[in-house]
């Protein structure tokens, strides 16, 4: 019982130390990998990200991003690399372009379509009188 319990730690303890393998020395270089995962969604979990998300690909994305940082992209390169791989949807603030316009004006229009709703019915009932029966 004892050696299984034993056995069962060290395996524990081994893959919690392979997620932590290969930090960097440099502490900026560590900060902006830690930056660029934070601000990648998971793929396959939706509302994560890929630092959050325990998925296999995840993990996957997360040593892809760990790669191309310890190969001197630039966050742009990386971004655009996943953004090239997986499409604007792995970004948490997608790009503003002719794909994403609605996705960026949407909440400025239903903001002023309910406006203008609003604004009818207020003038409509400025004009009801308060003795007018409402069921006939």
């Amino acid at each position: 019982m004892i050696r299984l319990l034993v056995l069962l730690l060290l395996v524990a303890n081994a893959g919690f130390a392979a997620e932590r393998e290969g930090t960097f020395d440099d502490p900026v270089l560590e900060q902006r990998y830690w930056n660029l995962i934070r601000e990648i969604r998971c793929p396959k979990c939706l509302n994560e990200s890929i630092a959050d998300s325990d998925a296999p690909v995840a993990a996957d994305l997360r040593r892809e991003v760990r790669r191309l940082v310890a190969s001197g992209a630039t966050d742009e390169q990386v971004t655009e690399f996943m953004i090239n791989r997986y499409g604007d949807f792995v970004l948490y603030r997608p790009r503003l372009t002719p794909t994403t316009w609605a996705l960026w004006a949407g909440p400025f229009i239903f903001l002023a379509v309910g406006s203008l709703v609003f604004y009818r019915i207020l003038r409509v009932r400025r004009t009801q009188s308060l003795d007018e029966d409402i069921s006939a």
